[in-house]
């Protein structure tokens, strides 16, 4: 059963993936971010804590300026100077964002513009808006925190591990090997595939030390097979 440390690291993987991600995830990540608060005690009481007296409405004509300034034809998003009120602020407007209140993809191009791209757009959202929420949250629960930190980390380490291996599968295919090699690749590619899908690690080792002897076997170890080893020695 997750533990309270473990809900809170979630809550802090889905900012950083809202962070690092993708325009198009965001929604959808937003939602996984709030879900993640509600099954948290100690997050649910530090969002109830700081919202209790925060004037929302308030803070939306003040820190949501359309346009940024007279006769520019661009908005802006300012946050508040207090780590609460940042917290209070940002915690509201994804509750909107859920909710439909908010169209996300207008609201980035009024108030975060670049270009007329959504992408870079929300790259700025992300950065100025995104990073130092999660930030705050990660301060006040450092534990957990850094725990959040090694899991991203190590799932990060594992997507790479994924597309190192798919680059490998390319390579066997042009590699000439006989039907029981063939095979014998194909049993270690879908496990380490399958590995990294789930985020397990537990039998990346063996797989990985039995691909070791199967390229030594056929005479295929080279620098993309050494970059496979060198990552999985870190996860």
């Amino acid at each position: 059963m997750e533990n309270e440390q473990a809900r809170i690291g979630r809550f802090l993987a889905v900012c950083t993936e809202l962070v690092e991600g993708k325009f198009a995830d965001a929604e959808r990540k937003i939602t996984e971010a709030l879900k993640a608060i509600a099954e948290s005690k100690q997050l649910t009481e530090l969002f109830t804590a700081v919202t209790q007296e925060f004037d929302y409405a308030w803070a939306k004509e003040t820190y949501l300026r359309y346009p940024a300034r007279e006769g520019a034809s661009k908005g802006e998003m300012l946050l508040p100077a207090g780590r609460s009120e940042i917290l209070a602020f940002v915690f509201c407007l994804f509750v909107e964002i859920d909710a439909g209140a908010v169209k996300f993809n207008e609201f980035l191009l009024k108030y975060c513009y670049v270009d007329g791209s959504y992408t870079a757009s929300y790259s700025i959202f992300a950065e100025r808006v995104i990073r130092p929420f999660r930030d705050i949250v990660y301060d006040c629960f450092p534990a957990a925190g850094r725990a959040a930190q090694m899991r991203g980390e190590r799932n990060a380490a594992l997507q790479r591990l994924g597309r190192l291996f798919e680059a490998e599968r390319a390579r066997m295919d042009a590699f000439g090997l006989r039907d029981e090699e063939q095979a014998a690749f194909g049993s270690i590619y879908e496990g380490v595939t399958a590995a990294v899908q789930r985020e397990e690690t537990g039998f990346l080792p063996a797989l990985l030390s039995g691909y070791r002897y199967f390229l030594r076997y056929i005479g295929g170890e080279n620098d993309d097979s050494a970059a496979i080893f060198e990552l999985a020695s870190k996860l």
